[in-house]
């Protein structure tokens, strides 16, 4: 079938009628191929491992039923439950910052008049987010050395002499929260900023005519308007900060295990899978970390109207 331009061709179109189908015009099988694709790679890297991990979850070594043995397994495991709350400290710490520091950031940035301004503050704070996840951690480690960082004053300052003062594990929440906050930030800052462009220009015209100063359209406007981006960050954050591993993995390895090798779930997971040969208990503890997740990411969905009409 031939097209000129978006327009398909009287010919064309006959040929195809007379072959008993619709003619179908060139993007939207562009459309289907593209899509296709995904859903290949969806299936052989995203359902296909899920549904393999189900069934270890839940079989023994040998393959036979074994109900919920493996999941009171890892959970009896005196690893297990500081692992989550380390998790879950972390995650908290994360979250909080993202929602008040990343909103605040993208309503200032989106007040800012001077357009070059505007784009340079956009660019600095997305910068950090092109490093990957291991390259950043790299960076930190020395960051965190006060006797290398380009902040060691203020480390000292703190109380902080040695690399080794710095990471000891009390610290490592609000760490791992200033490495993740420092890499991802800038994007959602950036994705922010397009939402806060979305809203009618008239309905803040409006509001500024009725006397509103900045801080008041930003409560009682922009936020609101904002509410489901906020619930939609917080969503995906949660999704990547539960499989926090590159982190406290690089960590352990550069401190001569003062950060332990199972600090996260997921180390935890690997612990399971690689030293121990156990994929089932590692199946389990994946299976754990996706149904929290889910309970989580419903709250945040059911709370931020995520899916409701405006």
């Amino acid at each position: 079938m031939t097209m000129v331009g978006n327009t398909v061709r009287p010919a064309a179109v006959a040929e195809e009628r007379e072959a008993g189908r619709p003619p179908v015009p060139r993007s939207n099988a562009m459309s289907y191929g593209l899509i296709s694709v995904y859903v290949v790679l969806a299936l052989a890297f995203g359902i296909v491992p899920a549904v393999y991990a189900l069934y270890l979850a839940f079989t023994d070594a040998e393959g036979g039923f074994a109900g919920l043995a493996n999941f009171a397994k890892v959970t009896g495991d005196f690893r297990f439950w500081p692992a989550v709350t380390h998790v879950a400290l972390y995650l908290i710490i994360w979250l909080v910052a993202l929602v008040v520091l990343v909103t605040l950031l993208a309503v200032v940035v989106h007040a800012i008049l001077a357009r070059w301004l505007s784009r340079t503050l956009r660019f600095v704070f997305y910068l950090p987010g092109a490093l990957a996840g291991a390259s950043s951690v790299l960076l930190w480690l020395f960051v965190l050395d006060p006797t290398a960082s380009p902040v060691g004053g203020l480390l000292r300052l703190l109380g902080f002499e040695s690399f080794v003062q710095v990471i000891v594990p009390g610290n490592l929440p609000v760490i791992f929260a200033v490495i993740a906050f420092w890499a991802g930030a800038g994007s959602w800052i950036v994705i922010m900023y397009g939402a806060l462009n979305n809203i009618s220009a008239e309905v803040i015209d409006a509001a500024r005519v009725d006397g509103a100063n900045p801080v008041q359209i930003a409560w009682r406007i922009q936020l609101p308007m904002l509410r489901k981006w906020i619930s939609y960050m917080c969503i995906m954050s949660l999704a990547a900060g539960t499989q926090l591993f590159i982190e406290p993995q690089l960590l352990s390895q550069a401190s001569n295990a003062i950060v332990p090798n199972d600090y996260s779930l997921n180390q935890l997971a690997y612990q399971y899978a690689f030293q121990q040969n156990d994929f089932n208990g590692a199946a389990a503890i994946s299976l754990l970390l996706l149904v929290i997740a889910l309970a989580l990411s419903a709250v945040f969905v059911t709370r931020g109207g995520l899916f409701e009409r405006d």
